[in-house]
């Protein structure tokens, strides 16, 4: 759906963009070029410029159909940056906008090491969370920093790079075990805490 926003020289100010296209992705929405490595300066600036224009605040004195415009777009641009914010989701993203399903709910095959390696860091954050052992959690939430930063950069290689959307989706999936690990390590030093 495009919106065609001429009443931009109107004085209430409404949209100052001559057009929004919701059928835009969202790398033209931010207008960065449609690839992982990303400039995360232009992409805040370019955030904040975005938001700066359609946030609902601005036209609460407006109709109600124009307010929920505004709602809609905002929305939309905040989805957008949250998307291209996280490597993870960005990924993904990329990989849908080139027609492939991670398969992240339905394709549990990993290589052996990566499982048995899981495995035992979730043993480990068991072990560190019955002995409240902070130290081991340190060394447990570094050792998952460091994998996940290693599979990103392998990630925008296999998306920038090569082009290998079969072995990106498996990189996601693999990313996607890393992030509900680190979910898991931030709850064990909640609970630890408490």
């Amino acid at each position: 759906m495009r919106v065609d926003v001429e009443r931009a020289s109107r004085s209430d100010g409404f949209f100052p963009m001559k057009s929004l296209d919701f059928q835009q992705d969202f790398f033209q929405l931010f207008e960065l070029s449609p690839c992982f490595a990303i400039d995360n300066a232009a992409l805040d600036q370019r955030y904040r410029d975005l938001q700066s224009q359609v946030h609902p605040d601005k036209f609460s004195h407006l109709s109600e159909s124009e307010q929920r415009l505004s709602m809609q777009w905002s929305t939309r641009i905040n989805e957008g940056y949250q998307t291209l914010r996280s490597p993870l989701a960005r990924g993904r993203y990329l990989l849908s906008l080139q027609g492939v399903d991670t398969q992240e709910e339905t394709n549990t095959a990993m290589p052996l090491d990566f499982l048995m390696q899981q495995m035992e860091r979730r043993e480990a954050l068991q072990d560190a969370l019955e002995a409240k052992d902070i130290d081991a959690l340190d060394r447990l939430s570094d050792t998952t920093r460091q994998d996940t930063r290693d599979l990103v950069r392998q990630l925008g290689v296999q998306l920038d790079d090569t082009q290998d959307h079969l072995a990106a989706a498996g990189t996601v999936r693999k990313l996607r075990f890393l992030e509900k690990l680190a979910e898991e390590i931030s709850s064990a030093y909640d609970e630890l805490d408490s």
